[in-house]
């Protein structure tokens, strides 16, 4: 793990595209701003290990092959 030191106001770049920025400290906590592309996801880790587990779950599910078929006829034009 790299560990830097920053002052509100400065700034730690992750390639070209990313920044991120410390906003304020108070206590125990910082606040930052990330400066990304929009093809970029950001979330906390809480919401991001949840969305990985959801993703995992959604794929172990498994569905007939009959049920498929009637969930693709029901997206033809007729």
């Amino acid at each position: 793990m790299l560990v830097l030191s920053r002052k509100i106001g400065e700034s730690i770049m992750l390639g070209d595209d990313i920044e991120i920025v410390v906003i304020s400290t108070e206590k125990d906590t910082v606040r930052i701003g990330i400066t990304a592309p929009k093809a970029v996801g950001i979330y906390r880790k809480e919401i991001y290990l949840d969305i990985k587990e959801s993703n995992l779950e959604a794929s172990r599910s498994v569905m007939s092959l009959t049920a498929l078929s009637k969930l693709y006829d029901k997206g033809k034009p007729e």
